[in-house]
């Protein structure tokens, strides 16, 4: 009990973020009163470091690689030349946007396909003159296709990551499993999201009230640049994932290559147009401290027992078949972290996974199950994630503000078909590859 009340206080704390506070501070604050009460020992600290140190580094060079092609125009102008692209039809620009945010998503983790393609797609959506609510849906759209279609590459979620680290999966591994998955994940996005908003979408609008997508470039440098800057990180990630380099490292090699070229290091600053020094204080620095102290707090959780419940339910899932088992672990997961937060809810996840006896494929379903419903549970509330709390702080400073009561008759309107589509892809593809 005691285990549990620090954890709910320190979870409020992160969602209520007090003044001057911030989630980082709240949740190392918690971990310091779970070690001085005796909930975890100081020797857990080593055990969660080595957990996170990975996916939080490796999550801060993706968002300051994410901020200066930001403020170079690079977003903008693929999101110009998307709405080009959609030729003056409504319902082609729909679907077209939601598929960049889902490339958005995979290369630039979650967090960067919501919080910086929204303010773009509502600024063409103000120039095209849509509705309100033909721009909500388009708002919508971006925001949940972010974490629904954040499953095919170990850096599309911080959720992916710590997964990938604390169960030893490589990222060729990785990709193979959950590139198709994610695949179907999209097209349930789009099917459900069609469904939903789709008599919004207005059938025409004009192209003449677009800017040229040139026009949107702010450092030519830099936009040269990001094509085969990303494309080298990509075959990085693959090349050095059976060395055991940690993801991190190559992740932030590129982000301090990006960052000399915008800083224009070699002539000593001058002709820069974008700020470095302003991205790097833009990046999510406090997830640092949060994913050390949230995940010491959850694991006083898994040391009071937490995970002892959650290894029986698993068990109790895998009797059933391995069907049954990939279907209840997401599930399960989901459910967990739309009341617990999905980070929190990951570790909590991986450790029961860890404690269970089952067999060695069903755990593997069951981990790559953990891991959907982690991204895409958070949907069916707003404290699922700090990305959807982040994101309706966005829109309600652009004017857009969605309640938690109407934003929970979406996500669960949207979600849980996604998310069976998801598992069940996942159940049908992994034993397959895995012959």
């Amino acid at each position: 009990m005691l285990a549990l009340a620090i954890f709910v206080v320190t979870l409020v704390l992160v969602i209520w973020q007090p003044k001057g506070l911030g989630i980082g501070w709240s949740a190392l604050g918690g971990a310091l009163v779970a070690l001085l009460a005796g909930v975890v020992q100081l020797s857990d600290v080593g055990v969660v470091w080595d957990i996170v140190w990975d996916a939080t580094f490796t999550f801060v060079a993706l968002i300051v690689i994410s901020l200066i092609l930001d403020e170079a125009g690079f977003f903008a102008w693929a999101a110009l030349h998307v709405a080009r692209w959609g030729n003056g039809r409504g319902h082609l620009l729909f679907p077209l946007v939601v598929v960049l945010g889902a490339v958005i998503a995979a290369f630039f983790a979650n967090d960067g396909a919501a919080l910086l393609l929204t303010p773009i797609v509502i600024a063409i959506l103000l120039r095209l003159e849509f509705s309100p609510p033909a721009a909500m849906a388009f708002i919508i759209a971006t925001g949940f296709v972010a974490d629904t279609t954040s499953l095919p590459l170990i850096i599309s979620n911080l959720v992916n990551i710590v997964s990938a680290n604390n169960f030893d999966i490589g990222f060729d591994r990785y990709a193979a499993v959950m590139v198709p998955v994610n695949l179907v994940s999209l097209v349930a996005t789009l099917g459900v999201l069609w469904i939903a908003f789709g008599r919004r979408i207005p059938r025409r609008y004009s192209l003449e009230a677009l800017a040229p997508p040139c026009s949107a470039i702010l450092d030519p440098l830099i936009f040269r640049a990001a094509f085969p800057l990303l494309a080298m990180l990509l075959v990085a990630y693959f090349v050095t994932a059976p060395l055991g380099i940690p993801i991190a490292f190559v992740t932030g090699a590129a982000a301090i290559v990006l960052m000399a070229i915008a800083g224009r290091w070699w002539q000593g600053g001058k002709g820069a147009a974008v700020s470095v020094t302003a991205a790097l204080r833009g990046a999510p620095w406090q997830i640092v401290l949060f994913s050390i102290g949230m995940y010491l707090v959850v694991y006083g959780l898994g040391n009071a027992g937490l995970t002892d419940y959650g290894a029986r339910a698993l068990q109790w899932l895998a009797g059933h078949g391995d069907f049954i088992a990939t279907l209840g672990t997401g599930f399960l997961s989901a459910t967990v972290a739309s009341v617990m937060n999905n980070m929190p809810s990951t570790l909590v996840g991986a450790l029961a996974i860890e404690q269970a006896q089952v067999p060695s494929v069903t755990q593997e379903l069951m981990v790559y199950a953990n891991v959907i419903g982690n991204d895409l549970g958070p949907k069916f509330t707003p404290i699922g994630s700090l990305a959807t709390l982040l994101w309706l702080h966005v829109l309600a400073g652009k004017g857009y503000k969605i309640g938690w009561v109407q934003y929970m008759k979406i996500g669960l309107m949207i979600t849980p078909p996604v998310l069976l589509a998801a598992l069940i892809a996942l159940a049908l593809w992994l034993p397959v590859i895995s012959k």
